[in-house]
């Protein structure tokens, strides 16, 4: 029916993508070393789709075989070199408990938790997490580390790479050649490359640009005559990306769990490739496979194994699930059990040393999980008549090791290597000469030099910055939408006195909005930490580079968008017009945008956490605001607390600004008293100017006098200010990258489980061990539960299910690059009831799309094709693990459960069900620790859990469930996969890498090809005889009986990077007699429990999460009391002068300024329980998301309430308010307004993407509602924006507290605020003014007097706060009702953006460019 099926594997790369295929180039390239280099690959890329061509390879070995002749024969000065290492009595100790109790709210307060620190600091306990380790690997050889989660092999493989910050101690003697591990950490780290499981990489660069930057901070000095550096990074990407097959992928972005990018998968290979072109001479790999289909895996071994072979490298490799194909490419083993060394030897002997010792593998087992299952008390098989010699512990194992034969020669082979490689200075000068020649200095360890370094990182953060250029967007709208609304406000402002005070706040709020808008810098610098770190240990970049440049990326792009923010403010409201005024203008703007981003960098980068970093920031926002020489100037400040401002760079800058402005400003006088009917004729001899600075009988006041007076700025301080504020920008510079180069390592997790108080886990004085032996000492019993199929004899078995879930025609279609891009193409399946059904198929061909397909769970793109379910639930276990971090295992499992289980279902029985999938899952004995303290397998373990915990009723989806587990953790995990069929659930997953025996437990096979296409489905038989009989009998070479039959039809598909196939199976099995008999059936599923239970169930998850958030809950108290403190102090006991009143007006608008800091907070928190919410739980229906709506502001406000409390507290009597006022104040500030912030924050975070972005839209919005609340710009001066001002809420809640604060106080000015007016002659004081204070208001201290008459301009506060503010004492209950209509409209707006931004299936925006784009 089908062509001869020919296969050739690894080394034969597909050449894709590219019309220009037909005639192959010849790469050169080095993968893992610099001496080595490649030719011009230009005429191979192309971004063109063109099908692909698999009759056109090459030989990667032979190409790399080639190269080291040309090295050789040209002699063109690259040095090759090589790096052994040789360990002996190796001790690695770590520090810590093994266990420790999750921080909490109420623990921060128990007296337990500081003893507990005093004796941890006084006494560190300590624990030996590997002991006894001794061997050799040289150069050329490769190294295959086999153990046990938990045995120690992760520590193991960071210890020989040199990663040793994590461990209390290393003790030991361990040598790189004549290197000592200090000389290589020093000077040769890039050298000796570790890549760790997870992947962390920028989500919004394509993978072409994350590879060229690994390439480009690794290109050597040295390269192939005539090769360029771009040649060099363009060659070898290129390269690494054919190798692993992620060339079709090049220009498609690495994604993360909230951005879609490449497939997991892929996204493995693009660490793997990461790590490749780090070019290092010793790799060490941390389940390197993991997320890889089997023939992807052996293709990067035999990868791997091709550079060892050609460079003399070497390899030291972890693998899990580890089949004999792999295993056949290494030269040695390691088997590690408990922290002990059970076998360092060749791989050829291992086996027969355990058979010889009494132990056999079980049928049909590979050799990999045969060494393992040995450790294993549960898994290991003793040959009949040797249980009693055989050995039990990691002890008896090490020990038999260390005296037996193979002991020997591998203490011989250290002996020889030692006496050859250690010591000898002709090697190591060599070697160094080597490293001379590749780098730009000597003196770093570092490939590439700073310059050369910034440049790379400079076009990678222009790169990320393009990846994502919605923020971008937003940055700038929000700078034009500032300044419109700023310059209409003030717009044209007058040049007489009456604008003084508005010129000066214009002034003000064009340096704050800035200062507040570098806020959301903060949340951005965390989220890129982790990638920092690894490049550093990768010696890619020195860390501070990737401050410097983001800076001088940052420099171009601000100086455009403030460039526009000033131009648009400064013609709107008329400032002075002139070149030099306006450039200063400019340029104080634009520094004091850099000074104060590089500030909220430097906070960010010397914090551990975010929500303390944020916390830190918002007092730092709160001090330049009280400071910036505005609110309260030089003149008025409290003298003990003037030195604050010579330490804030918005008074620095305010100054400037001030000075530029009114230099050249001489104003008319507004204000003369006397003035109006019957003053007509008055000369200015008996009139007063009342503006600061006047002199006397002058009409024109000089602004430099009103500046001086006022502010006490002076124009000759203008450039002095200038360089004060370089000087802030400087030194705020070198803070940032000191904190960055030297707290990058925070990014580090912390290696203990963390449990909830009372838990049994909980051990004081236990000694300390890594989060592997942790696993180790629970592995073995958690695994017998799993895989003991008595846990299932109290599960009742559910009613018999008959229904099908089918599928058919299913296609899959999603938008990219102004195109189409078919993901799945014409699938059709089914899943019975009872079976248990494998999804296979290479990386990257459509699995887990066809999963979330199948779960509904696709957002953007097209679905075309019929699924039918009959109404019962389904359950979809993911490839990634999303969780709530702060809840524990057992409450995971029982959220779950209490969702998505019927809600009349007994809660008794829902928390026995859950008992039952933590048998089940193996996670007994972590039932009550802290899922984010975790590691990779317990992670794994509890999403399935979390799933099962739900007791699905028709169809369990599970995406991956065996990656990152061990071979005996993942026949567990099928076996109870297998139990759960058995009893009537329908299962889908995806699987890779299985073993002969794990693939035999499947009942039906889906096998997806390149492109989504379906190659098979259909029934997998006994010993997989149906489908080897189906592929048998359409051309492919037969499976022989020792080969495992799930690697075998990956193979004969053509699956693998680098692989090809010459039978187009897609045609195949469409022509064939087995699709023709697929038939199909559907339903949509519904919540399990009422919106109530919901709500009630989300509430308590919430607040147990915030209760485990120490630092977030503190860090709301310390930023209100501390803010009480500072605003209280600052306008300590003001009294009821002109100046007091004002105080207090400003004591109540800095009050309401906190809100920033707390509302940026709690919006970054809303964020993170929302992803969990969008990445797993809302396609799962566990609840409607009105209740996590609801359940959110219910859980943050009583916090923000109470915090509030504490502000009122610090804050009230401090300024000197009333007593018998204090009720209604502490509604407003305990009620009203967390009730108004966190509404607030919680709409505007229900908009964003992102928290940066939440961070930018909350500042411009907070901004616009600031400046129309009648204090920046008072009522009377707001003109045409007078309706503005009626919608700012912050208008109503001043009126209110200021109102109810001080009406019907009477006003009694100071002699320096009482007017000096001189009568005419021949009147008194009453005589001449009484006619004015019958129409202006105010008083006379003196009337009798016939010169120098006192007036105050104010009798009462209210007279003051009407003229001025428009605020009535009166109104003060009626404000309170309108903020609580704020209120309503606030939780009205977090639905509504919720819904049409969050969960509509298609956006607003992406429906209107559909509708648009169809109108064309």
């Amino acid at each position: 029916m089908a062509p001869n099926h020919a296969r050739q594997h690894v080394f034969h790369n597909t050449p894709t993508d590219s019309p220009d295929r037909a005639q192959p180039a010849i790469p050169v390239h080095n993968l893992l070393d610099s001496d080595t280099s490649a030719l011009s690959l230009s005429n191979r890329s192309s971004d063109k789709s063109t099908p692909v061509n698999y009759e056109q390879s090459f030989e990667f070995e032979q190409l790399l075989r080639d190269l080291m002749k040309r090295q050789v024969f040209h002699d063109e000065g690259i040095k090759d070199r090589q790096l052994g290492v040789m360990f002996k009595d190796l001790r690695v100790i770590g520090g810590g408990s093994r266990t420790s109790p999750q921080p909490t709210v109420g623990s921060l307060f128990h007296p337990s938790t500081c003893m507990r620190k005093m004796r941890g600091n006084r006494h560190p306990s300590t624990k030996d997490i590997l002991s006894g380790f001794e061997g050799v690997v040289t150069p050329g050889e490769m190294l295959l580390v086999l153990g046990r989660p938990g045995s120690g092999c992760s520590t193991f493989l960071k210890t020989l790479a040199n990663r040793r910050g994590e461990y209390h101690a290393v003790e030991g003697q361990v040598f790189y050649d004549s290197f000592t591990p200090t000389e290589i950490h020093d000077s040769f780290r890039g050298d000796v490359t570790y890549c760790p499981e997870d992947d962390i990489h920028f989500p919004t660069l394509t993978v072409d640009q994350t590879l060229s930057f690994a390439v480009r901070n690794r290109t050597p000095t040295t390269r192939l005559l005539g090769q360029t550096r771009e040649d060099y990074v363009k060659d070898t990407t290129t390269m690494l990306m054919e190798v692993l097959g992620l060339y079709r992928s090049k220009n498609t972005l690495v994604g993360n769990a909230q951005i879609q990018g490449v497939s997991g998968g892929e996204r493995k290979r693009v660490s793997i490739a990461e790590n490749l072109g780090s070019a290092g001479t010793l790799g060490a790999w941390d389940n390197p496979t993991r997320g890889l289909d089997s023939s992807s895996a052996v293709e990067f071994v035999r990868t791997l194994r091709a550079i060892t072979d050609v460079k003399r490298t070497t390899m030291i490799v972890s693998l899990y699930q580890a089949g004999d194909q792999l295993y056949d490419l290494f030269d040695k083993v390691c088997v590690i059990d408990e922290g002990k060394m059970s076998y360092f030897g060749s791989a050829n002997s291992a086996k027969d040393y355990f058979m010889d010792m009494g132990f056999e593998p079980q049928n049909r087992q590979t050799i990999p999980d045969f060494l393992v299952a040995v450790t294993d008390p549960n898994g290991r098989k003793i040959r009949p008549g040797y249980e009693s010699f055989v050995p039990r512990t990691s002890e008896e194992f090490a020990s038999r090791f260390m005296a037996s034969d193979l002991g020997g020669q591998n203490q011989k082979a250290m002996e020889q290597y030692h006496e050859h490689y250690v010591g000898n200075d002709e090697r190591k000068q060599a070697y160094m000469s080597s490293v001379t020649s590749e780098r730009a200095s000597r003196s770093t360890v570092y490939m590439t030099s700073i310059p050369q370094q910034v440049k790379v990182v400079m076009k990678r953060g222009l790169q990320v910055i393009l990846g994502n250029k919605f923020e971008l967007c937003v940055q700038l709208a929000a700078q034009v939408f500032q300044a419109i609304i700023i310059g209409t406000v003030f717009l044209n402002a007058p040049n007489d006195t009456s604008a003084y005070f508005s010129r000066g706040s214009v002034l003000f709020f064009s340096l704050f909005f800035n200062a507040l808008t570098s806020v959301a810098e903060i949340p951005a610098l965390f989220v890129q930490r982790p990638i920092v770190l690894r490049h550093q240990e990768a010696a890619l970049h020195y860390p501070f580079i990737q401050s410097i440049a983001h800076i001088a990326i940052d420099i171009p792009i601000t100086l455009i968008v403030q460039l526009v923010f000033a131009v648009i403010l400064y013609l709107l409201v008329g400032l002075q017009r002139s070149a030099a005024q306006f450039s200063t203008f400019y340029l104080f703007i634009f520094l004091m945008s850099q000074t104060m981003k590089s500030f909220f960098r430097a906070v960010a980068a010397s914090f551990k956490t975010r929500a303390s970093a944020l916390a830190a920031s918002g007092i730092f926002v709160l001090l330049m605001l009280l400071y910036s020489g505005y609110t309260v100037p030089w003149p008025t400040a409290p003298t003990g607390l003037r030195w604050i401002m010579w330490l804030n760079p918005l008074w620095w800058g305010l100054g400037g600004l001030v000075v530029n402005e009114f230099h050249t400003l001489d104003g008319v006088c507004s204000t003369l008293v006397p003035q109006g009917p019957g003053y007509a004729n008055v000369s200015l001899a008996n009139q007063v100017c009342t503006t600061v600075g006047s002199q006397p009988g002058q009409l024109l006041v000089d602004g430099n006098i009103y500046v001086e007076l006022t502010f006490d700025f002076w124009y000759g301080h203008l450039w002095r200010n200038f360089a004060v504020m370089c000087g802030f920008y400087l030194g705020f510079l070198a803070v940032l990258l000191v904190a960055t180069e030297c707290n990058t390592s925070f990014a580090f997790d912390s290696a203990v489980v963390l449990f909830k108080h009372g838990s049994s886990a909980i051990n004081e004085n236990a000694k300390a061990l890594d989060e592997e032996t942790v696993d180790a000492e629970i592995h073995s019993g958690c695994r017998s539960k799993a895989g003991d199929s008595s846990t299932f004899d109290n599960v009742e078995k559910e009613t018999t299910v008959t229904d099908l879930f089918t599928w058919q025609h299913l296609q899959y279609e999603v938008p990219i690059g102004g195109g189409m891009k078919r993901l799945l193409e014409d699938i059709t399946g089914f899943v019975a009831p009872g079976k248990l059904t494998a999804l296979m198929g290479e990386s990257g061909a459509g699995k887990t799309t066809l999963l979330n397909v199948l779960a509904q769970r696709v957002g953007a793109g097209v679905v075309t094709g019929d699924c039918f379910v009959n109404g019962r639930p389904l359950g979809y276990c993911q490839q990634l693990d999303t969780h709530l971090l702060e809840a524990t295992v057992r409450e995971a499992l029982l959220f779950s459960a209490n969702l998505r289980q019927p809600q009349s279902v007994p809660l008794a029985e829902k928390e026995a069900f859950v008992d039952k999938c933590l048998a089940m899952c193996g996670l007994e004995e972590y039932a009550d620790a802290i899922v984010g303290s975790l590691g990779v397998e317990h992670r794994r373990r509890t999403t399935i859990a979390v799933e099962l915990a739900a007791k699905p009723k028709l169809l369990l989806f599970l995406d991956e469930p065996t990656s990152g587990l061990d071979s005996q953790s993942a026949w567990a995990i099928v076996q109870f996969l297998r139990e759960l069929a058995d009893h009537g659930q329908a299962i889908l997953c995806t699987i890779h890498q299985p073993s002969a025996e794990l693939f035999q437990v499947f009942d039906r096979l889906l096998l997806l090809g390149k492109g989504g296409r379906t190659d098979y489905f259909g029934d997998i038989g006994k010993n997989s005889s149906t489908m080897l009989d189906y592929f048998e009998r359409n051309g492919a070479p037969r499976c022989g009986p020792d080969a495992n039959p799930a690697e075998y039809m990956l193979d004969v598909i053509g699956a693998g990077a680098t692989a090809i196939s010459t039978t187009d199976w897609y045609e195949v099995w469409m022509c064939s007699s087995e699709a023709a008999q697929l038939q199909l059936s559907v339903q949509l599923s519904a919540f399990a429990t009422s919106w109530s239970y919901q709500f009630v169930a989300l509430a308590h998850r919430n607040f147990q999460a915030y209760w485990r958030n120490p630092i977030y809950i503190c860090s709301k108290f310390v930023l209100n009391i501390a803010g009480g403190l500072l605003v209280g102090f600052t306008f300590f006991q003001a009294n009821n002068s002109l100046q007091g009143t004002q105080d207090k007006l400003f004591s109540v608008f800095l009050a309401l300024v906190l809100c920033v800091p707390l509302v940026h907070q709690l919006m970054a928190v809303y964020i993170d329980i929302r992803t969990v919410y969008e990445i797993r739980e809302r396609s799962s229906r566990m609840y409607h998301w009105t209740a996590l709506v609801m359940s959110q502001l219910a859980v943050e406000l009583p916090w923000n309430m109470t915090s509030s409390a504490m502000f009122f507290f610090s804050w009230y009597w401090t300024v000197g308010y009333p007593t018998d006022r204090a009720g209604y104040t502490f509604l407003i500030f305990s009620i009203a307004f967390p009730l108004y912030y966190t509404t607030l924050g919680h709409g505007i975070a229900s908009m964003a993407p992102t928290a940066p972005v939440a961070s930018l839209y909350y500042t411009t919005l907070i901004v616009f509602i600031m400046v129309f609340d009648g204090v920046i710009q008072p009522f009377i001066e707001l003109n045409w924006w007078k309706w503005m001002y009626r919608a700012s809420p912050f208008t109503y809640i001043i009126q209110g507290l200021l109102g109810q604060a001080i009406g019907g106080t009477a006003i009694i000015c100071s002699l320096t605020e009482l007017v000096s007016v001189n009568p005419p002659e021949g009147l008194t004081c009453a005589n001449y003014m009484t006619p004015f204070v019958e129409f202006a208001g105010g008083y006379l201290t003196n009337p009798e007097a016939a010169e120098s008459c006192q007036y105050c301009p104010y009798t009462t506060a209210d007279q003051y706060m009407f003229s001025r503010f428009n605020i009535k004492f009166s109104d003060h209950w009626r404000d309170l009702g309108i903020v609580f209509g704020f209120v309503a409209f606030n939780i009205i707006a977090i639905f509504w953006f919720t819904y049409f931004m969050r969960n509509r299936t298609v956006s607003v925006f992406s429906s209107l460019k559909q509708k648009l784009t169809r109108g064309k």
